[in-house]
């Protein structure tokens, strides 16, 4: 593959896997005014995050045994239509209601991009090019939480909340223009499954009863839910709570997302030296003390806003060493069912990551404490996942007695 290959494949990729983040990030500004807009509770508006992520995780399924059955191809593009086609709905909704239902489809359409990346990088690389090609994929994936909000701010001003979906919609439609005329399809036909598509899903069966792969997920979903945690609750806790302006919360939002780019570019220097496995036991213990740290300043009030914005960054910036490694490890033993096993991955990120971000809303009480502890019990559950996979596999190792 010659750099000009390699750089447009990142391209294409990297813009699939950001679709969650485009689409929750860019319109996070809008709360307030979609909520006065609509006539419908902030709570509602807030739970329509927890929308795209249960419609992710539902989609995601649907999916996997497509993508090893009729390789990669097809089922991305038929998923990138139905999330144009919901962005537009999105749009021109006038009710709360509304808004859920178009936000579920959306995410069903956009769940294509995140399935068929991962298995893509499954087909061309082995484990430890698999997660420095992950990290790679986060400098395109990473800049959607920098460029969302204030792209989200500035189209608030100008069309309202109304045209931020209208962008999404167009953001889909060059990424199934950009796949239909650039990505090639990655598995070949002698190397896709023969099985029925009901026959093949019997394979999530099997995944779940992988112990290594389904602890790996669950640490996978626990990243998710520190980050989804923060995301629900970073609008009312930044905006309303401490009076940043929707402007310049995109601001704070970006200079978290650049830590965590800067920890997954980090992260591929290291890859050279130390294995993955190493790098994810550091960064699920700093990720995990960062939450508890803040969860006990978000209790307390101790350093104010200045010390949970500090606390915030250590959390998201260890992200950047996390997803990727979780990842590939995930993933690598998993060859002819790369896209199944890509998918069910998906689901249980996505919805641990829905139930965190959830909580968050369910149990607003005008301060920062739903976040923050929603965080740290998400931090702590990653950091016990990780540590199991790595004392089950010293005990694998472990002489017989």
């Amino acid at each position: 593959m010659t750099r000009r290959q390699l750089a447009r494949l990142v391209l294409i990729l990297g813009a699939l896997t950001a679709f969650s983040s485009m689409s929750i990030d860019m319109y996070l500004p809008a709360f307030p005014q979609i909520a006065r807009d609509l006539a419908a509770p902030l709570g509602t508006v807030q739970l329509s995050i927890s929308a795209f992520l249960f419609g992710s995780a539902a989609g995601q399924l649907f999916y996997g045994p497509l993508a090893d059955r009729w390789g990669r191809r097809t089922p991305l593009l038929l998923g990138l239509t139905l999330y144009v086609a919901a962005a537009f709905g999105c749009a021109f909704v006038h009710t709360g209601e509304g808004l859920l239902f178009w936000r579920v489809v959306m995410a069903v359409g956009g769940g294509a991009g995140m399935v068929i990346s991962r298995a893509v990088v499954r087909d061309l690389y082995d484990t430890a090019e698999a997660a420095r090609m992950f990290s790679l994929l986060m400098l395109v994936m990473g800049a959607a939480p920098i460029l969302a909000p204030i792209v989200g701010g500035q189209l608030l001003l100008i069309t309202g909340w109304r045209g931020i979906f209208g962008f999404l919609a167009i953001f889909g439609l060059l990424s199934l223009a950009a796949a239909a005329m650039c990505l090639p399809e990655s598995l070949p036909a002698e190397r896709r499954s023969r099985r029925g598509v009901v026959e093949m899903a019997t394979i999530y069966a099997h995944l779940l009863h992988n112990h290594r792969y389904l602890r790996y997920a669950i640490a996978l979903g626990c990243v998710a839910g520190v980050n989804f945690s923060y995301i629900s609750g970073a609008p009312f806790v930044f905006i309303e709570l401490h009076g940043v302006s929707p402007q310049h919360f995109g601001l704070f939002f970006g200079a978290n997302a650049c830590g965590l780019i800067g920890a997954s570019q980090v992260n591929r220097r290291l890859l050279r030296r130390f294995s993955a496995q190493h790098i994810l036991g550091t960064a699920s213990t700093v990720n995990a003390v960062g939450a508890l740290l803040l969860a006990v300043a978000g209790y307390t009030g101790i350093g104010g806003f200045p010390v949970q914005v500090a606390l915030l960054f250590v959390c998201i910036c260890t992200s950047g060493f996390l997803y990727p490694n979780v990842t590939a490890l995930a993933m690598a033993p998993f060859d002819k069912a790369a896209g199944s096993a890509s998918a069910l991955l998906g689901t249980i990120q996505y919805t641990l990551g829905a139930t965190a971000g959830a909580l968050v809303g369910m149990f607003h009480n005008g301060t920062a404490v739903p976040m923050t502890a929603t965080m740290a019990l998400c931090g702590v559950l990653g950091w016990c996942a990780i540590v199991g996979v790595a004392r089950a596999s010293s005990a694998r190792r472990a002489p017989a007695q």
